[in-house]
């Protein structure tokens, strides 16, 4: 049964019943099992808001835990597994990542009946936006240039990981749509494989509204981005998956989370995806102008502070943030459609994400937010 008293995240900046029942102690008790170091369970002390799946922190007899819960048709154990060595591999580089948990035969991913769950050593520092929702602005500027700089790192450091593109669509920020020199066409291609999103799309004319919903801006970048060296990059660059040495606006990043949406893209991608998620108020869009420039600027003096970006690339980067939400906005559909069955959550996906943040762009302000970026000096 779901606890009436634990609230998920919604996609309007409310707070919803969860689409998944939040981790009993029975079943955090008999994952910790897995792992013999981690002792007894003795509490569950917090519950994750965020929607797409559930998550808590507990106290064990030896210390703390993250306990992430997913369902297998969203994540298997070998879905799983790729998230987990690419943040072995950046914490051996030196970025800080909390540590995966691995019982006596190496495995991450732990199955039981239909869940999939992993274990984490607890984040260190402070969760200064633990409940902030997704697509809520950075608190500051030098935060912004903090997450800027560390994502900067983060690339430089997963420039030595080579493994397959992931196994997935559901959930994970890839970019294949995006970097196709003929979007539309590569959705079709992909719909007898994702059989939920071709169920959702068939009852629309997709073909026309994605393409007038990129056409403003794909034909400037569709020659550049099959050009862009395949990088795996996080996916979701969110303050909310950052924690922090404090609450002041100093504070420097102590620990980078959650890979859940990691996939091989490229650099600019990822920075794009960070603009979009820490520099536009989109759940206060009926405000009017949403944008805030400071971050946005911020964010690319920081990640240029680590890794050079020159004219060139800023141009690229402008003209790829209205569309960079392409694949996962689809990912969204898909999810929505086929896995929770959340019809309503699916129209948002489409036509508030997809659709409604591409046209923005097209506005006085997202014109602006584009132009301010093209004039980083």
């Amino acid at each position: 049964m779901i606890d009436d008293a634990h609230l998920a995240h919604g996609l309007a900046g409310d707070h919803l019943e969860p689409d998944w029942p939040p981790l009993t102690v029975e079943e955090v008790a008999g994952v910790v099992a897995r792992i013999p170091a981690l002792g007894s369970l003795v509490s569950i002390d917090w519950r994750s808001p965020r929607p797409l799946s559930a998550a808590a922190l507990a106290t064990t007899s030896s210390g703390r835990v993250f306990v992430k819960r997913h369902h297998r048709s969203v994540r298997d154990a070998h879905a799983l597994a790729e998230e987990h060595r690419f943040a072995d591999f950046l914490r051996t580089e030196g970025i800080p990542v909390p540590r995966v948990l691995r019982d006596g035969s190496d495995a991450s991913a732990f199955t039981m009946d239909d869940w999939v769950f992993e274990l984490h050593e607890p984040a260190r520092g402070v969760d200064a936006y633990r409940d902030a929702f997704s697509w809520s602005p950075i608190g500051g500027v030098r935060h912004a240039r903090a997450a800027g700089a560390m994502l900067a790192r983060l690339h430089a450091a997963a420039e030595g990981f080579h493994a397959p593109q992931r196994n997935t669509h559901i959930l994970v920020a890839r970019a294949e749509i995006l970097a196709s020199p003929d979007p539309l066409t590569t959705i079709a291609s992909q719909l007898p494989v994702r059989p939920a999103l071709a169920a959702y799309l068939g009852e629309r004319d997709w073909r026309g509204e994605i393409a007038e919903a990129i056409a403003p801006w794909h034909s400037h970048v569709a020659t550049v981005l099959a050009a862009q060296p395949p990088l795996w990059t996080h996916g979701d660059w969110h303050v909310s998956n950052l924690c922090w040495s404090g609450l002041d606006d100093d504070a420097g990043i102590t620990d980078v989370l959650d890979f859940g949406l990691s996939a091989v893209t490229f650099a600019l991608f990822d920075l794009a995806t960070a603009i979009e998620r820490n520099a536009i108020a989109w759940l206060e869009i009926g405000r009017g102008d949403v944008a805030r420039h400071d971050l946005a600027r911020a964010i690319v003096e920081g990640y240029r502070s680590v890794r050079p970006l020159d004219v060139a690339q800023l141009h690229i980067l402008a003209n790829l943030l209205p569309i960079v939400h392409l694949d996962f906005a689809l990912s969204e559909v898909e999810y929505f459609e086929g896995i929770t069955r959340r019809r309503d959550h699916a129209d948002v996906a489409y036509h508030t994400f997809l659709r409604g943040h591409a046209a923005w762009f097209t506005g006085l302000h997202g014109q602006a937010l584009l132009t301010a970026i093209r004039g980083i000096a």
